[in-house]
C-alpha cells in the first residue's frame, strides 16, 4: 500500500466514502499549509463482541494509513464501563484487549500494514488529575440537556438513565485534546457528541477539530443498525461458515427493495471498499454461486448493476443470500485462522466474554398425598364407611 503523493490525494483519500466532514478546512490547513500528517483518532467502546459491521471503519483507517495520517485508536474502557454498567471493569479491561486483537486481525485480513497505527486504552490517561479536573471544569459549562442530547444515539437509553451517561459524551469530547489529534473520526450516529466538541472545547482553551462521519450500515433485520448487543442483526467476526449461512438465510430482504436492505448496504460499504484496496483500483467484482435452474452462477462487474438486477427483481433475494453468504465467510476465513493460532486472542475472549453454564434445575416430585380419587393407602383401598366414621369423628365435641 503506498502512501498518498500530495496533499489533494491525501485529502481525497481521507474524505473518501464518508457521509459527513465537519470543519473540512482544519484537514486542508494541516496537510496544505503545516505540509504534515493529518493526527485522526478513531475510538471505540470495548462493550459486545466486534462484529463484520467494524469492517467499515476498518476501510477508512486504511485510507487514513494510506494517505499518510497518524491513526490512533482509542480503547476506550471507562466509556464501556460508563455506558449503563455494561460490564464491570476488570471484564471491560480483557474486552479491551479483545478489541485490539480483532482490530489487527481485520486490517491484517485485508492487506493493511498495522506498524503505524496506536493503541491506547482510555483509563491510561482519563484517571490523571488534569483529565479529571477538566470533566469538572467541561461539567460546570454543559447543561444537562446538553449533555443528555449528545449521548441520545451513543448512549444506551433507559427508562431511569444514570448519570454515568451524560459523563460520557464530556469525556468523548475531552479525548480529542488529550490524544492531541487534529480530526475525530466516527459513525454519524456520533455527530452529536462531535457538536458538544465543538462549541464547547474553546472555553476550555481548546483547539476546534475536524470531525470525520461514516454512514451506519443496516443491520440483517428490518431497519436499525448492525449492532453488539442484537445478536440476530449482526455477524460476529469468529461466527463459523454455517451459522453466516444461516443467519444470512433469516435476513431480512424483501424481492425488489433495496431501502435499508442490509445485504447490498454491506456490499457497497464492506465488500466495495475491501475489493478496491486490495486492488489498488475501483474495480468490482461479486461472484454468486446461484442454482442452474435459476440461470446458473452469474459475476457483477459494478455494484450498479446488482443494486438494480435486485431492483428490477432479476435478482432473488436467496441468489442475494447466497452471494452475500459465501463472500462474508471469505473475508472471516483469515480472522478465525488468526484466533485458533493466537493465545493472547484466545485468553482475552475467556476473560472479556466468560460463558454462562446454566444450572439444569431439578424438577420436584409432587407429594399428592393419599386422598385423591384412586389413592392407594399402605394397608390398601380406604373403605367409604371408615371414611364417613372419620369424618364424624373429626367434627365431635
Amino acid at each position: 500500500m503506498t502512501s498518498a503523493a500530495d496533499p489533494k490525494t491525501s485529502f481525497e483519500l481521507i474524505t473518501k466514502n464518508l457521509q459527513e466532514v465537519l470543519n473540512p478546512q482544519i484537514i486542508k490547513d494541516v496537510l496544505e499549509v503545516e505540509k504534515r500528517p493529518l493526527k485522526i483518532y478513531w475510538g471505540t467502546a470495548p462493550t459486545g463482541k466486534p462484529h463484520c459491521g467494524y469492517f467499515v471503519p476498518m476501510t477508512k483507517l486504511a485510507h487514513f494509513l494510506k494517505a499518510g495520517c497518524e491513526v490512533t485508536v482509542l480503547l476506550a474502557d471507562l466509556h464501556a464501563f460508563l455506558d449503563n454498567m455494561k460490564a464491570p471493569l476488570e471484564v471491560v479491561q480483557h474486552r479491551a484487549k479483545y478489541y485490539e486483537c480483532a482490530i489487527k486481525a481485520i486490517l491484517r485480513s485485508i492487506n493493511v500494514p498495522i506498524e503505524k497505527l496506536r493503541f491506547i486504552v482510555g483509563s491510561s490517561y482519563q484517571l490523571t488529575p488534569e483529565y479529571t479536573m477538566d470533566v469538572y471544569r467541561l461539567s460546570n459549562i454543559v447543561s444537562q440537556n446538553d449533555a443528555k442530547r449528545a449521548g441520545a444515539d451513543v448512549v444506551k437509553q433507559v427508562a431511569n438513565p444514570l448519570l454515568s451517561g451524560l459523563i460520557y459524551p464530556l469525556m468523548q469530547a475531552l479525548d480529542e485534546q488529550y490524544l492531541e489529534c487534529d480530526a475525530q473520526f466516527g459513525g454519524v450516529d456520533q455527530r452529536k457528541i462531535f457538536v458538544l466538541a465543538e462549541e464547547n472545547l474553546k472555553s476550555l482553551g481548546y483547539n476546534k477539530r475536524a470531525h470525520l462521519m461514516n454512514p451506519m450500515v443496516p443491520g440483517l433485520g428490518q431497519g436499525g443498525k448492525m449492532s453488539a448487543s442484537d445478536p440476530n442483526s449482526k455477524i460476529d467476526l469468529l461466527e463459523e461458515p454455517k451459522q453466516v449461512d444461516k443467519k444470512i438465510k433469516s435476513a431480512y430482504c424483501s424481492p425488489g427493495i433495496i431501502e435499508d436492505n442490509g445485504l447490498l448496504a454491506f456490499i457497497k460499504h464492506v465488500l466495495l471498499p475491501i475489493q478496491e484496496l486490495k486492488n489498488d483500483s475501483d474495480a468490482f467484482e461479486f461472484f454468486i454461486n446461484r442454482q442452474e435452474k435459476f440461470g446458473g452462477p452469474i459475476t457483477y462487474k459494478s455494484f450498479e448493476d446488482l443494486q438494480n438486477d435486485f431492483k428490477d427483481e432479476k435478482l432473488s433475494p436467496p441468489d442475494l443470500k447466497i452471494g452475500v453468504a459465501d463472500a462474508i465467510n471469505v473475508l472471516l476465513a483469515p480472522i478465525r485462522e488468526e484466533y485458533k493460532t493466537s493465545t493472547e486472542f484466545q485468553e482475552a475472549c475467556a476473560k472479556g466474554y466468560p460463558v454462562e453454564t446454566k444450572v439444569k434445575k431439578v424438577k420436584k416430585v409432587k407429594n399428592k398425598g393419599s386422598r385423591y380419587p384412586g389413592a392407594q393407602s399402605e394397608s390398601g383401598p380406604i373403605d367409604s364407611v371408615d371414611k364417613t366414621a372419620e369424618k364424624l369423628n373429626d367434627t365431635s365435641l
